[in-house]
């Protein structure tokens, strides 16, 4: 097994030639949220990635292993829930609406434009068809927010006293 425990992220500093020729390896959003875990790579090599504690591995980011060799990370197409307002009855402002209920309720949220896009929930989805917004269910790679507070922000979060980033507050959970 060929331990990985440096990540670069985005391949930032490395030459295009480099991470063209790079191994790559697919992950879902679950996997990448992990700091300890195995793997195959694109040529069939058994990876175990030991990365350190706090830190989501994102499409695009690179793995070093312990023989020096490049690991290109890709996000793993995976069910979504894609949520749009409805061009006739709506505004972006639906959407950020929606926006507020997701982080209130702490649902990992991929904020993008024209959308949202949340992991599959059927008692979200009809949280969100009930404020006039169209719901569908897709597969695309998933890239939820980290939050304001970095990336170990959604690591280990519990609803306990404190967050674990700098402050406490009380939700009615």
């Amino acid at each position: 097994m060929l331990i990985c425990s440096k990540r670069m992220p985005q391949g930032r500093g490395l030459a295009k030639v480099l991470l063209a020729r790079s191994a790559s390896v697919t992950l879902d959003w679950d996997t990448r949220c992990k700091s300890r875990f195995d793997a195959t790579d694109s040529t069939g090599r058994a990876l175990g990635v030991f990365l350190p504690r706090g830190h989501v591995l994102r499409g695009g980011d690179v793995l070093v292993a312990e023989d020096g060799s490049l690991v290109r990370v890709e996000a793993a197409l995976q069910k979504v829930l894609r949520i749009t307002f409805c061009t006739q009855h709506g505004s972006p402002f639906d959407l950020m609406r929606a926006a507020y209920h997701l982080g209130n309720r702490h649902v990992p949220i991929e904020l993008q434009p024209q959308c949202l896009q949340i992991e599959p929930d059927h008692v979200l989805a009809d949280l969100l068809r009930a404020m006039h917004l169209t719901v569908t269910e897709e597969l695309q790679p998933f890239e939820p927010e980290t939050g304001a507070y970095g990336e170990s922000a959604m690591m280990g979060h519990d609803h306990g006293g404190g967050h674990g980033h700098g402050h406490s507050h009380d939700h009615g959970h």
